[in-house]
């Protein structure tokens, strides 16, 4: 094997390693977890595949759910009761803490959730 050849083999190593680690860099700042204190406040929601289907709905400082909580629970078909903020999105909670819903992050102030029978619930900042 020649140095040449080496040197070429280690720059291609470097090259592949460094692609990955910005690469995971990249794709880690862009998931980045909401302070939940960002998350606090009045949102709309809205059923889409319901005819006038909106409420709204408050999201507490203490990861409870406030007023409109009964409009999604009866929208999901479970007691939402809670929440907290993923790198992705916003997750409901029941009763027992676990994940019931997930809403995606679309952009800042929007975020859309699937229901079991394909129907779709945006959620977005009020105001």
């Amino acid at each position: 094997m020649t140095p040449h050849t080496l040197s070429c083999k280690a720059a291609t190593w470097l090259l592949a390693t460094l692609t990955i680690f910005y690469g995971a860099l990249t794709m880690a700042s862009s998931l980045r977890l909401a302070d939940p204190s960002e998350l606090v406040g009045h949102w709309q929601l809205q059923q889409q595949s319901e005819p006038g289907g909106a409420c709204a709905l408050d999201l507490l400082q203490n990861a409870a759910l406030g007023d409109g909580a009964e409009c999604l629970s009866k929208w999901i078909g479970e007691a939402a009761v809670g929440w907290f903020p993923e790198p992705d999105g916003i997750a409901i909670t029941g009763r027992e803490g676990s994940r019931i819903i997930f809403f995606s992050r679309q952009r800042e102030g929007l975020y859309e959730a699937r229901l079991k029978g394909d129907g779709l619930i945006v959620l977005q900042r009020a105001g």
